[in-house]
């Protein structure tokens, strides 16, 4: 399993009946309540944002990401909310005087076309506002009061706003929509993409997205122009309420790590039983194919034959499918064997093989076929959890790396204590997360190494990682034990400038 990550190409936040525009806001202030700039008896704000999918695409066009094998691929939008960091800062007053809003929904929708339903994409710009309102000073002046206004350049009413789109295209709605359901564009009429409920209030938003970017990526869904988070109307429409409430998230200008993203989880792990491949049990074998070193996709998907050691093709394993699972790597599942003596030699044959329309000699590689018992251990004695001793290449230790890198990380996996005896078989995983202080803030959860005939490793993109300073920890289960080592590798992402 891997993940990639995309970042936002734009976001606003639009007040009720505002044109303040806060398109460069680190934080995104979602609240209701009473109005903090009048003593109007409602108001509240919604969030939209757009998502930048190139890298993602071009992954998916090279097939660095693939859904040859599998169709398990997720995409959960997350944000981090302000306040899930400090316990006290519950049920508070913010600076701004609103209080921290609980047991709230929030919902997760498309910005709707022009018409609701049918018509043109709505097009917008993200602003150049910062302040929620405009900063004045009160002189007193005799028995008078002077309001004078300073320029505040952080303060703007361009768009996009709750009114306005860009300088001459309103809404079809102002907000985008009507929450009684009553105007042009209605609640009802929205494509709701997910729902998630906050509790507490410091929880951090995590939206599926999974239908609605697939269904892009794939064009069963067009004319996308962004999403809108926002409370659920019943919310939005309470009245009579004496203070604000109010829960922030950061935004796409936040300075510090937390600035929000979709994650894209997606199937790509090799598990090759090329070395140790079991009777009675399917087993996996790949394919890797290079050109000058680099991965190279196959004109198509090659189909397997297996050959039993006297040349003899077997029944029921020939004309086995194959599937793409990262650029340049095919995987075959070989249903199970029986019936001979062990160990004993086979050959599987990749054919159909073809290059640029240029076809390629089948491809014939080996295997041992070995008895099903030979992956256990069985005794009359209980077996010690082993200890285990690592080395990585491909980035070397305290490196700095620049974000353009893409790095194939290679883990060699030793016996504790010992120079040399490397293990063939072992139930790895690798984590990789940054630090704040004292707390782990995680970038890939635990995730399985790739093992290969010759390797473990996992592959590393700095492209959509924000610059910090890395750490990856390995775990290993052994024996009913789990064992974590800390900073088995540590480097630095850096800017190109």
């Amino acid at each position: 399993m891997s993940i990639h990550r995309s970042y936002f190409s734009k976001n606003d936040t639009i007040l009720y009946n505002n044109y303040v525009n806060t398109g460069r806001n680190p934080i995104t202030q979602l609240y209701f309540g009473s109005s903090p700039t009048s003593f109007a008896p409602l108001s509240y704000s919604r969030f939209i944002f757009d998502l930048d999918l190139s890298q993602l695409r071009a992954k998916l066009a090279d097939g660095v990401i693939s859904t040859g094998c599998t169709s398990a691929m997720t995409h959960t939008l997350t944000m981090i909310n302000t306040s899930s960091f400090d316990l006290e800062l519950l049920n508070s007053v913010t600076s701004e005087g609103t209080r921290r809003a609980t047991s709230f929904d929030l919902v997760l929708f498309r910005i709707p076309l022009f018409s609701g339903t049918t018509g043109s994409p709505q097009s917008w710009d993200e602003g150049v506002g910062y302040d929620y309102a405009n900063l004045v000073t009160n002189t007193p002046t005799g028995n008078a009061t002077t309001t004078q206004f300073y320029g505040d350049k952080s303060y703007s009413d361009r768009p996009a706003n709750w009114f306005q789109a860009t300088t001459i295209d309103l809404w079809s709605q102002s907000g985008l929509y009507d929450n009684e359901n009553t105007g042009n564009v209605n609640y009802n009429d929205l494509v709701i993409v997910d729902r998630q409920h906050f509790e507490f209030g410091n929880e951090d938003i995590n939206f599926d997205m999974t239908n609605e970017i697939n269904g892009i990526l794939n064009g069963s869904i067009t004319g996308v122009t962004g999403w809108g988070v926002a409370y659920v109307p019943e919310v939005e429409n309470i009245t009579g309420l004496t203070e604000q409430y109010s829960v922030g998230f950061f935004t796409r200008h936040t300075q510090t790590f937390y600035e929000p993203y979709l994650l894209t989880d997606y199937d790509d792990l090799i598990q090759d039983d090329r070395n140790l491949f079991v009777s009675n049990k399917t087993n996996k074998l790949y394919l890797y194919v290079y050109q000058n070193g680099n991965p190279l996709n196959l004109d198509s998907d090659p189909t397997v034959d297996i050959f039993d050691s006297d040349g003899l093709p077997l029944s029921g394993h020939t004309g086995l499918t194959t599937c793409l699972v990262t650029k340049g790597v095919y995987e075959v599942s070989v249903p199970p064997i029986s019936g001979y003596t062990k160990p004993c030699q086979f050959t599987d044959v990749w054919k159909g093989i073809v290059i640029d329309g240029v076809s390629i000699d089948d491809i014939t590689n080996e295997f041992v076929l070995y008895n099903y018992s030979k992956e256990f251990t069985i005794g009359s004695v209980s077996k010690e959890p082993s200890l285990y001793g690592f080395e990585a290449y491909g980035i070397k230790q305290n490196e700095k790396i620049l974000n353009t890198d893409i790095r194939r990380v290679g883990i060699i996996i030793k016996k504790a204590y010992t120079g040399n005896e490397v293990l063939n078989k072992v139930d790895a995983q690798y984590r990789i997360y940054v630090k704040e202080g004292t707390t782990e803030v995680q970038v890939q959860d635990w995730t399985p190494i790739n093992r290969t005939p010759n390797e473990y490793y996992f592959v590393f993109d700095t492209r959509d990682k924000i610059p910090n300073e890395y750490f990856v920890d390995i775990k290993v289960t052994s024996s009913g034990e789990v064992d974590t080592y800390k900073k088995v590798l540590q480097f630095q992402i850096v800017n190109k400038k």
